[in-house]
């Protein structure tokens, strides 16, 4: 490695570290952290780092482990679920934006092949902002979060079409782009043949041999290996490096070793992409705005408007209210990483000119750069727009489970109709206890309404649909979704406008009970605390502990908000508890000279540093949950509870001589 190009990399992680920092400070998505970064430092910002090939080519690898990973999710079924989002208004927005550009393009005089290139550019949202952002605002399973990851997700798999027609196109082909695509399709054809083959009969027994030695750094290598040796079988077809990576993927997102792959490159994956945005942003002339901005803003409104009008157009076709529609579209309204991937490929290429592709760059970068908020405030938009549209939404709803809800008194109202939540309504309706429940999901509610069952399509989180399902006259109400933000938000909005009805919540752990205690949740479900508790329950009735010893036992632990059951010792793989630092076991012994020897535990004043003693070793008997006036002596073995850092001080002070 050359002196410059390892100063290019420093230079690089120590901007990337600081301005990554300051986005997530600020609630940014992470890939405007990037753009800003490579535009900050790159040759047409401060200069500091040349576009060279070196970069470029590390953040091709990129979009490598993006389309890897892409593959791995992709599944059949799951498009034949979700087919009316996915091919129907997925195709039909692809298909008409691309259509749309690319007779704009020929029309001023560009190429056939590079005005479908563009038309590819122009069709592509941003899967990981979008995402990314509908899951913080809870709104991940809404009907309009649902038609956007459709769309998204068939936008996931026609990037490759463009991706091949980008590497195979040359200056002499552009004319005639759909022989250049048809050569390309039998060669990405013979290309899936061998990949798949190679998975059936060679790639499945190797990865089960592999995972036969229980080795984490044998598996990454494997992964890495087929990811990268797929790449190389396309690029020797002369096809690009990501469509090798999306069959490779596709290929072992069919094995059982597909979330134990996705999570080991997931690394390699977030780092590499992080580059290629970097180098995204190095490609923005910032010198040359001042010249284009004429163009950058025309092709930008019309980006952002056709698009949006696209997507909600195909949306009222396809059924759903102009409220949902116009969200959906404003979704999806701007630029994404993919778009990008093939720009970036067109201008390395010089299939696209350079005063084009900037114009066209400028314009994603400014349109991702605006979709956080457009996400954000989408509902207030669209209520400000169709204020009529939203409210009949919302009446239709309303009246629908006020109809069906109307008659019932001291029933239990179930947030979440998933696993947990049927489990609960059997139980229910088997006492005799009736109940009502809201759902986000709307094949599932489908099933449950023809099954004659009191599920209602609806988010929750809105006040009117917990009020029409009879929130004043609930005895309960039960919280069991899985997503932590969407339990927020329900209990946010419903302490707001009730503070008296209790509200039982379930949780996966209990990294959150003291948030959720906070936000007014009455009683704490942690599955995977109470499945301990469940073990523990049967142990010792199985070593005829008498039943009312085990309840009570289990009653207290419950009590302590199972403050017991967070007294772990750390192992190698141990993570912090909700983000924050993690109270832990920690063993200390005594010796001779030891300040703490011959002490009592009231005397060593332990719980100014909240540090706890849970147990003393002490020759041959151990003391669990010591008495204050416990005398200490040598020899004796503390078992200490409390923070890291609490633990190093009370060690210093006990062990001082």
């Amino acid at each position: 490695m050359t002196e410059g190009y390892f100063h290019d990399i420093l230079i690089l992680l120590i901007i990337a570290v600081a301005v990554l920092a300051l986005f997530l400070r600020l609630r940014l998505p992470p890939i405007l952290g990037y753009l800003t970064v490579g535009t900050l430092v790159g040759p047409y910002g401060l200069g500091w780092i040349d576009s060279s090939e070196h970069t470029h080519e590390l953040a091709e690898f990129g979009v490598v482990f993006l389309l890897f990973t892409i593959g791995l999710e992709f599944s059949l079924s799951l498009l034949m679920r979700m087919k009316k989002a996915v091919l129907g208004l997925g195709g039909f927005q692809v298909l008409v934006t691309a259509a749309i550009t690319t007779t704009v393009a020929m029309y001023m005089g560009l190429q056939p092949g590079v005005a479908v290139v563009l038309g590819g550019v122009i069709a592509m949202s941003s899967t990981a902002l979008v995402i990314r952002q509908l899951t913080e605002q809870a709104e991940l399973h809404t009907r309009h979060g649902r038609n956007a990851v459709g769309i998204l997700l068939f936008q996931d798999v026609i990037v490759i079409p463009f991706l091949i027609l980008v590497t195979t196109l040359t200056g002499e082909t552009a004319d005639t782009p759909g022989f250049a695509l048809l050569l390309a399709g039998e060669k990405g054809l013979f290309a899936l043949v061998i990949i798949l083959a190679a998975g059936r009969w060679v790639v499945r027994p190797l990865f089960r041999l592999i995972a036969s030695y229980s080795s984490t750094e044998l598996f990454t290598l494997t992964v890495l290996f087929v990811a990268l040796g797929a790449a190389w079988i396309t690029h020797q077809l002369g096809l690009s490096l990501a469509l090798g990576a999306f069959l490779a993927g596709m290929m072992l997102g069919e094995t059982e070793f597909r979330h134990q792959i996705d999570a080991e490159i997931k690394p390699f994956r977030d780092v590499l992409l992080g580059l290629f945005f970097i180098t995204v942003g190095m490609l923005l002339n910032i010198g040359l705005l001042t010249e284009i901005w004429p163009w950058v803003l025309l092709l930008l409104v019309i980006l952002v408007v056709v698009k949006l009008l696209i997507i909600a157009g195909f949306c009222r076709l396809f059924g759903w209210d102009s409220a949902v529609s116009l969200r959906t579209g404003l979704i999806l309204a701007h630029g994404g990483e993919f778009g990008f991937a093939i720009l970036t490929l067109a201008l390395n290429t010089r299939l696209v000119p350079e005063d084009i592709g900037q114009i066209v760059l400028a314009a994603l970068l400014i349109s991702m750069a605006t979709a956080p908020l457009a996400i954000r405030y989408s509902g207030r938009i669209v209520k400000k727009i169709l204020p009529a549209a939203m409210k009949m939404t919302r009446e239709v709803q309303e009246e629908e489970i006020r109809s069906t809800s109307q008659e019932l008194h001291d029933h239990v109202i179930l947030c979440g109709y998933g696993r947990v939540g049927q489990n609960i309504a059997r139980i229910l309706a088997d006492a005799g206890i009736p109940y009502t429940a809201l759902d986000l999901d709307p094949v599932r509610v489908q099933y449950a309404v023809a099954a004659k069952e009191p599920v209602h399509y609806g988010d929750a989180a809105n006040m009117h649909l917990l009020e029409a399902a009879g929130l004043s006259r609930a005895a309960v109400l039960v919280i069991s979704v899985a997503e932590h933000p969407t339990t927020m938000k329900i209990l946010h909005r419903l302490r707001a406008v009730n503070r008296d009805i209790p509200v039982l919540v379930r949780t996966t752990d209990d990294s959150h009970l003291e948030e959720l205690q906070a936000a007014g949740a009455t009683e704490i479900i942690p599955e995977a605390t109470e499945s301990s508790l469940l073990l523990a329950t049967q142990l010792l009735l199985m070593l005829k502990v008498p039943a009312a010893t085990v309840d009570m036992k289990i009653r207290q632990i419950r009590h302590n908000r199972y403050r017991l059951l967070h007294q772990l010792f750390p192992g190698e793989e141990t993570e912090p508890v909700g983000g924050t630092m993690q109270e832990q076991l920690s063993p200390l012994e005594l010796t001779g000279k030891s300040w703490a020897t011959g002490r009592r535990l009231d005397e060593l004043e332990l719980d100014k540093l909240e540090v706890t003693v849970t147990a003393i070793q002490q020759q041959d008997q151990r003391l669990i949950n010591p008495l204050p006036d416990t005398r200490l002596s040598a020899g004796d073995t503390l078992v200490l509870f409390g923070t890291p850092q609490a633990l190093e001080e009370a060690a210093a002070i006990l062990l001082r001589e």
